[in-house]
């Protein structure tokens, strides 16, 4: 079979087998083997798409002839093994980064996530955990709120494959229009489930969305069975791979179920099997797609050995103000372990969670955590990671008790997912993965929520947050071997406001005398003129 691709856009290869396998989700594996024009070669998984039917999907980065091969754990299937073809791959002719420039990948450094192109990416996604369920409708409501991220300036997605959070699996509430997505014995997909979610992750990326793809929740583990979660992830790869994706092998990785009897046991179970489940996903996974866990607190502590992970997600707390200076405590000490990674917070302070955490504390997390060296944020709205609908609300959670039942369809509207985009694209415009925290620079209280951060480049740039400006902070440590000019910049609305040059006294200690126009947070912006 022949066939053409532009670069780094999937094409979609198919085959039948030769024989009727009872069980072939378990019985087969199919590997194709793609040579690029260059000589170099890329293996991945191919799946089982029902009855005798099974595809691959590949994702070329090169412009000119390919040619691939299968490879069949059952040999003596002349439907599936040893099948070969040529694909023509012609330069990408559209306008989206994550083709032009290629898929995510750490920097060679380890601090921050790059397009293959070597153009640093700075990572602000959103939580829909349950965003291939029925709640969210497809394409009127998932096409609503995919537009509504893109035009904010998101681009990641962290969205659930498998088994879901807050839930037992076999809840009606897990469900698509085909049902689940594996049998209710943990033994076998179900094609169909996956071919309405395919519908949803496509429109995801050709939107400019990478979906960060999470396996399944954690506690699923001791059921499923490490084997089982690793089949599993071998079906994810080859559906979703050739896609510019990133992984998260599962959720709340070591957390016990709400309501288990041995929670100490499962975790350690949950611990060691789902460090085997990541090694796994990183041999077997030609991309090498960035790999992850999302924590119960730190990413690194949810498995046995950290080097099974290329970054690292943060779970930093609900608890509204509360949250904000142990999130800056817990991306500090993030940045400073050993082995060196990429961190993102993955969950913090979900905006309107239990009737609270509104778009102030949203804004105080966001830069509680990037001007402390996070690369990257995600935004969560209560009622959007649940996918609340006015006529089926979520409802409670298996302790019995609901985080609250706010439609999607007003939680998307909420104004916090506007201002940690606005957040973004200030960092975004300068170098940020050069840029480290300093404490120094400003009156920095580690335990007070409200404390001025400074982050940036020394005789370079300064970007000092005032969570609360009645006065405009001191700054310290003003060189004298540079000359700054300084703005305002209003995270509210985007807006900046000139302040003028720097000039620092003697001892070289600033404070503008400039006010801006409303007592609320800002930024300072300190640029070399």
């Amino acid at each position: 079979m022949n066939g053409k691709a532009q670069r780094n856009c999937v094409t979609e290869i198919r085959w039948e087998s030769a024989k009727d396998y009872p069980d072939p989700y378990n019985q087969v594996e199919l590997d194709v083997e793609v040579t690029k024009p260059s000589g170099k070669t890329l293996k991945q998984p191919a799946f089982w798409d029902g009855g005798k039917n099974w595809m691959a999907r590949v994702a070329i980065d090169e412009v000119g002839g390919a040619t691939y091969r299968t490879v069949c754990s059952d040999a003596a299937d002349s439907g599936l093994h040893n099948q070969t073809g040529k694909i023509e791959v012609s330069e990408y002719t559209g306008a989206k980064p994550l083709f032009q420039k290629g898929r995510l990948q750490i920097s060679e450094d380890k601090t921050h996530f790059v397009y293959s192109n070597g153009d640093p990416f700075f990572w602000i996604g959103d939580t829909w955990w349950m965003g291939l369920c029925n709640r969210l409708d497809f394409p009127k409501g998932f096409e609503t709120l995919t537009k509504d991220r893109v035009d904010k300036g998101f681009n990641v997605v962290q969205i659930v494959a498998g088994p879901y959070p807050d839930m037992d699996y076999g809840d009606e509430r897990g469900m698509n229009e085909a049902g689940l997505p594996l049998s209710k014995d943990f033994k076998n997909t179900h094609p169909e489930y996956f071919d309405l979610a395919d519908l949803k992750i496509e429109h995801l990326v050709k939107s400019g969305l990478s979906p960060c793809i999470v396996g399944m929740w954690g506690y699923y583990l001791p059921r499923i069975g490490v084997e089982g979660a690793k089949r599993f992830w071998r079906y994810l790869i080859a559906r979703y791979g050739a896609y510019p994706v990133l992984w998260c092998i599962a959720g709340e990785g070591t957390m016990a179920y709400y309501l288990s009897q041995n929670k100490e046991e499962e975790s350690a179970f949950q611990k060691k099997g789902w460090t085997e489940v990541a090694k796994y996903i990183q041999e077997v996974d030609g991309y090498n797609t960035p790999v992850s866990i999302h924590p119960t607190r730190y990413g690194r502590e949810q498995v046995e050995d950290p080097n099974a992970l290329d970054f690292e997600m943060l779970q930093t707390g609900h608890g509204d103000l509360e949250s904000v200076s142990a999130t800056a405590k817990t991306v500090q000490t993030a940045i400073e372990r050993e082995p060196k990674m990429p961190v993102v917070n993955s969950e913090v302070n979900y905006e309107g969670i239990m009737g609270r955490t509104f778009q102030n504390t949203v804004r105080l997390s966001f830069y509680a955590s990037v001007f402390n060296g996070a690369v990257g944020f995600t935004y969560g709205a209560n009622g959007i990671w649940q996918l609340n609908t006015p006529d089926k609300p979520y409802g409670p959670s298996p302790h019995g008790r609901c985080w609250g039942n706010t439609p999607w369809q007003e939680a998307y509207q909420l104004p916090g997912s506007r201002e940690v985009a606005l957040g973004a694209k200030l960092l975004s415009k300068f170098p940020f993965w050069e840029m480290e925290r300093h404490p120094e620079w400003v009156d920095y209280d580690a335990d007070n929520p409200y404390t001025p951060t400074a982050y940036g480049i020394s005789e370079m740039l300064r970007l000092i947050y005032t969570p609360l400006l009645w006065n405009p902070p001191k700054v310290y440590k003003v060189e004298d071997s540079v000359t700054y000019r300084a703005s305002y910049f209003d995270p509210i609305s985007g807006d900046s406001i000139d302040i003028g040059k720097v000039i620092a006294d003697q001892d070289g200690v600033w404070q503008t005398e400039v006010l801006p126009p409303e007592v609320h947070d800002w930024v300072i912006v300190m640029e070399v003129m």
